[in-house]
């Protein structure tokens, strides 16, 4: 099975949700069941139909976390000494050419990506074209408005 990389962070949040849902989700679906089944005739209790829909949900979650986490290739950027250019994890500061604005976001792996704060997959657009640039370098990303270019002028290893 091929590694997945992960910043520290992205696999502490994943740590956390498997621990809430193996130690407060899963007693808590366990305990409605329960109580379903003691209200009689299960195949019209809506209550118990619902209880068995979130545990299969909640067992499913499980596997696919446990399954990341064993596949993670977890780095923490602050380990790494800064070399002057993008890298995974790193947090990176782009000045759009055409129209001045900037922008930061931070290189994280698939499941971390969120652009509402920033975070872009390693496999996207612009983080491909950044992967192994330095301060200065201009790149160009096609995107569905058409090619922009961004001047990189910060890089930290946050």
């Amino acid at each position: 099975m091929d590694k997945i990389p992960m910043t520290a962070n992205g696999a502490t949040t994943l740590r956390k949700e498997f621990d809430h849902l193996k130690s407060v989700e899963r007693p808590r679906i366990i305990q409605a069941i329960a109580e379903a089944r003691a209200q009689g005739d299960l195949r019209e209790n809506a209550e118990f139909q619902y209880a068995k829909e979130e545990q299969g949900f909640i067992e499913g979650r499980i596997l696919e976390i446990e399954s990341k986490l064993s596949a993670a290739q977890i780095i923490d950027v602050q380990k790494i000494l800064p070399s002057g250019r993008v890298i995974f994890g790193t947090t990176v500061t782009v000045v759009n050419i055409e129209d001045e604005s900037e922008s930061t976001y931070q290189i994280v792996g698939d499941d971390e990506a969120d652009l509402k704060v920033n975070k872009i997959s390693v496999y996207s657009p612009i983080a491909r074209a950044l992967v192994g640039k330095e301060i200065g370098d201009v790149i160009s990303v096609q995107t569905p408005n058409g090619t922009i270019e961004l001047e990189i002028s910060a890089i930290e290893h946050l």
